[in-house]
């Protein structure tokens, strides 16, 4: 009987079948939601193993979408994510903890304007692994958390005549993602 551990399968993030979305705060009285419409990366799952996870994704910070054009630009301006100095967004783990009833906590490294820190994500939905007509491997999840702006140096904001900020500083953050491997 053999006790080796098994290889890792590695997966790639299939960037036309995943989402990064997020939703911040707008003049204190709604809510402005917007995408990353480019995303790569790797996840690599030990079978049997959840918890040996590991996942690698970087997002292209220009790829930033809000369907509208004039906040999209200020939005890559160095006010914000400064995408001309800090092209990329990633998020590599650093523990993958099984929650219970098919929910993981997965802490990791997130890299916003060249700051780091370590947020937790919230996954779940998580489907094993399904055959796709052309002969891949696919899985599937779904993920969320909320960060604070100003932890990654994503600080303007204008203050109202009315009181409050014209920008929140909670971004809440969901993804949908798809994995594919060879068969």
């Amino acid at each position: 009987m053999s006790t080796a551990a098994s290889p890792a399968l590695r997966y790639n993030i299939d960037s036309a079948h995943s989402g990064v979305h997020f939703k911040v705060r707008h003049l204190m009285i709604s809510s402005v939601r917007g995408d990353f419409t480019k995303v790569t990366g790797t996840v690599d799952i030990v079978p049997g193993n959840p918890e040996a996870t590991v996942i690698d994704a970087t997002i292209d910070a220009a790829s930033i979408s809000t369907r509208e054009a004039d906040r999209d630009n200020h939005l890559k301006s160095p006010d914000f994510l400064d995408v001309a100095n800090h092209p990329s967004i990633t998020f590599k783990s650093t523990k993958v903890q099984d929650a219970g009833n098919g929910v993981y906590n997965v802490t990791g490294d997130l890299t916003i304007r060249g700051t780091t820190k370590s947020v937790m994500l919230k996954m779940e939905d998580v489907s094993e692994d399904t055959k796709d007509p052309w002969g891949l491997m696919r899985r599937g999840a779904t993920a969320a958390t909320t960060i604070n702006r100003k932890e990654f140096g994503v600080s303007f904001n204008a203050m109202m005549e009315t009181g409050g900020f014209m920008v929140g500083d909670d971004v809440q953050i969901s993804l949908d993602m798809e994995i594919v491997r060879p068969a």
